[in-house]
Order: C-alpha cells, then structure tokens, then sequence
C-alpha cells in the first residue's frame, strides 16, 4: 500500500512517498503543500513518516548526519549502483561523478551517472547534492543548482 505525505522543510515542501514501511520516494514539490490542501495526505500515525519528520528535523537543524531509514527507490539496475554508491557519500563530503563511475565499476560512464542523479526518486536521503564536477564545480541537480548549494552549505561544505 502507497502513502503520501507532506513535510514542511527549511527548503519547501517535500512529498514523501512510503510504501511498505519502505521511503519509496522524497521530492520538492513547492513553496506550499497545494497537492493535499496543505495538511498530510493520511492524518493518521504513521511510523515510518513519524520517524522520516524527526530525522529530517535533525538534518535540517544540523543535529544529524546520517539517516536510518529504510528506502526502496525504483529504477533501473544501473541507476540503483550509483544510488548506493551515492549513500557510502559521507555527511559533509563530496565525489565527482566521475568518482563514482569508478566506484561502480563504469569509469568512462560519467554522464549515465549524472542522469542516474537526476533521476534520484529520494531526494536528500540519497544524497545526490553531494556530487560534484570534477573540479568541484555545483554542476546539475534535478532540483537546481541553488538547492544543491543551500543543501551542501548546511552540511557546512562550501
């Protein structure tokens, strides 16, 4: 069964996909919560919300570094390697997209991973702002490359 909910973020709304107990999904949806008249789509407790507001809380306030939650993004193989290469990113780092290529064992695939990054289904979870050009340049973001900015000062990288 697919819920979806509103978190009121430092940087918009984000709509929050849950299915299963699994976060499926995280995406910028706007300034205000349009899609569901401003409130929650589901009003009732629901765990996995519950506890994806109280850790996103802590990053947004700078308390946490790291997230523990249980994510199920869809995609395609490829795209889930760069995904889980992008989570071994650590808090307040950095990789190029040509860092990762290497990782996943594709080094010449630099542009497949920009678009596995664009495609990213679990915004700041998977943290795709943490990839850079390979001169450090805030290249790409499917959400713009003033949020990447915003998002990578909070973690107090640039």
């Amino acid at each position: 069964m697919e819920e979806l909910f509103c978190y009121n973020s430092p940087i918009g709304v984000l709509e929050v996909t849950i299915r299963d107990d699994f976060i499926s999904g995280v995406k910028l949806i706007g300034e205000v919560c349009q899609k569901f008249g401003g409130k929650p789509s589901n009003p009732l407790p629901n765990p996995t919300f519950y506890e994806f507001c109280r850790q996103a809380d802590e990053y947004f306030s700078g308390k946490r570094k790291s997230f523990e939650l249980k994510l199920n993004p869809e995609g395609t193989d490829f795209q889930k390697r760069v995904w889980a290469e992008l989570l071994k990113i650590p808090y307040g780092t950095v990789k190029s997209y040509r860092d990762i290529a290497r990782n996943i064992g594709s080094p010449n695939a630099q542009r497949a991973v920009g678009a596995a990054c664009n495609k990213n289904p679990i915004l700041i979870l998977i943290p795709c702002h943490r990839v850079v050009g390979k001169n450090g340049d805030l290249t790409g973001f499917a959400c713009g490359v003033e949020l990447k900015r915003k998002l990578l000062m909070l973690e107090e990288i640039i």
